[in-house]
């Protein structure tokens, strides 16, 4: 499949742009807005199964999972129909003899780039708020998996959206993305992926003065208390890190379990570990399906020959799975690393496959410093029974979400993003519909006096 290119991508801008200002769309009323909104994400419900099979042939991901994003897709489409035609505008306290209003504008072309983890789910994360919003996107799919974005294009074309106010470009970051970010004519960039890329275009946007929405890597802590349910603190770390093959951005990658309790715990979640399901992202009794791309796979298997020659103890996994049935695919064992300092690579840097990194603590402001000794911060994970202990903790911790006794669970009304080199700003919730809108103010005068200094 040819990938697109510029020309492609110059197209689809120009169409964005018509149909953005065409009055058909720019002066539609916000529950008329909606009516687009709830037609697509009925149609995307319709097509789950499809889309489920079409993202698990992409990915590796499970089959249980892709169809719990694609319904996900979909309930973002109703959630963001619901908000914009319920938003409501701002009369503000007025300071003199006027009335003031506060009231939010479409920007114009969005650019969205989605990464080949989750593409469903981040494709429509950006495009609904961003069409609710009044807006029209162009979408670059990530290089790997573009089939997603493809059939998603191909849904919403079945729906009665205006032509040009959607388009995908399945193309490459050096050719399209950066022709995408580069142009004029995008006011706002969404994007998603890696950091050093985050950074290039957090740098062009701040140069041409549009606002940008960076949802970057993630080296995420989770912390066990002494106190905390074990079995229900064991299942979460697990679902924390070895769902998703650990190809997940919030993946809680880093354990740290209290002193009192770290080596009963340590052998209960390692043993847990070893017992886990590789095998077809297909088949039913599947929890940790192949990683996306052999080169990928590579990628995790140095990582854990650097962690090994760093001194670090290979508890689980650390190698390919053997047998027949694991010949054709790029699987990778679910692998817990103890021994390793803070500072070492592997419990800094963001592995992105199922390596989880264990390390001992002692008392709170122990091991809240060790949490926040890492250059990303994008999510937290804290297992006890004390819930002002939990809360106290998780205040203190520098990230953008925090769980408390359950990890990796997602509201679309719940804004998401990360500090740090983890990205700024935020999706999802309100605050996400607002980010693809302009505020404007407007002061209207209500006396009917001249203003004194005019007076002769």
């Amino acid at each position: 499949m040819r990938g697109a290119g510029t020309a492609d991508a110059a197209l689809a801008l120009e169409r964005a742009q018509a149909a953005a200002m065409a009055p058909a769309w720019r002066n539609l009323l916000p529950h008329q807005r909606a009516s687009y909104l709830y037609e697509i994400a009925e149609a995307l419900a319709r097509n789950a199964d499809r889309i489920a099979w079409i993202q698990t042939r992409d990915t590796g991901k499970t089959l249980m999972e892709t169809r719990a994003l694609a319904q996900s897709a979909a309930a973002t489409f109703r959630y963001y129909a619901a908000v914009v035609e319920t938003r409501e505008e701002a009369i503000t306290p007025a300071r003199g003899p006027y009335m003031t209003l506060s009231c939010y504008e479409p920007v114009g072309v969005v650019c969205a780039i989605t990464p080949w983890n989750s593409p469903i789910a981040s494709d429509a994360q950006k495009v609904a708020p961003a069409l609710a919003a009044g807006n029209a996107v162009v979408l670059k799919t990530a290089t790997w998996t573009p089939l997603v974005a493809l059939e998603f294009a191909r849904i919403i074309d079945t729906t009665s959206l205006p032509k040009g106010l959607f388009s995908v470009l399945p193309g490459s970051g050096e050719i399209v993305g950066e022709y995408l970010v580069n142009h004029p004519m995008v006011r706002r960039i969404s994007f998603t992926g890696g950091t050093r890329v985050g950074h290039a275009i957090a740098l062009h946007a701040a140069k041409c003065m549009i606002p940008v929405s960076l949802e970057l890597g993630g080296k995420s802590p989770t912390i066990v208390f002494a106190d905390a349910d074990q079995d229900v603190a064991i299942a979460g770390i697990l679902y924390g890190i070895f769902s998703s093959s650990g190809q997940s951005c919030v993946a809680g990658s880093r354990l740290f379990i209290h002193e009192d309790i770290y080596e009963s715990f340590l052998e209960r979640l390692v043993r847990a570990a070893k017992g886990l399901k590789v095998g077809h992202p297909f088949a039913p009794q599947t929890q940790v399906g192949p990683l996306v791309h052999a080169a990928h796979l590579r990628t995790v298997e140095g990582w854990v020959e650097k962690a090994r020659k760093a001194g670090g103890d290979i508890l689980a996994g650390g190698r390919r799975p053997e047998g027949s049935m694991y010949d054709a695919g790029i699987y990778y064992q679910p692998t817990v690393i103890a021994g390793l300092p803070n500072t070492s690579e592997a419990c800094r840097e963001e592995i992105f496959g199922p390596v989880l990194t264990v390390q001992k603590f002692s008392n709170v402001g122990e091991v809240i410093a060790l949490a926040n000794d890492n250059p990303y911060a994008l999510a937290c994970g804290i297992w006890t029974r004390d819930n002002v202990q939990a809360m106290q903790v998780g205040r203190r911790i520098t990230t953008g979400t925090v769980w408390i006794n359950t990890y990796k669970q997602f509201s679309i009304s719940t804004p998401f993003g990360g500090e740090k080199e983890s990205g700024m700003g935020r999706e999802k919730g309100l605050q996400g519909l607002l980010s693809y809108m302009r505020q404007k103010s407007y002061y209207i005068g209500m006396s009917e006096i001249p203003h004194p200094w005019a007076a002769s």
